[in-house]
């Protein structure tokens, strides 16, 4: 499968607190060869990032340990 027929085929998923923030969040899904697609919600008909799952998981620990924080 072509990498855009897995992406009209993917199942995003955000988090389950997104409702919290007026539903501005960030959605993912997971793709073949380790990868992961990123979209914004707000432009979901936008082309999605798509990073290696090792990027995805590195990103996910950082924003737990504060490292993105303003």
């Amino acid at each position: 499968m072509n990498l855009s027929e897995e992406l009209r085929n993917a199942q995003w998923r955000k988090a389950t607190k997104s409702g919290e923030n007026g539903g501005n969040c960030l959605e993912v899904a997971p793709l073949s060869e380790s990868r992961v697609a990123i979209r914004d919600t707000e432009t979901p008909d936008q082309p999605p990032y798509v990073v290696r799952a090792t990027v995805w998981h590195a990103f996910i620990h950082g924003a737990k340990n504060g490292e993105f924080d303003f």
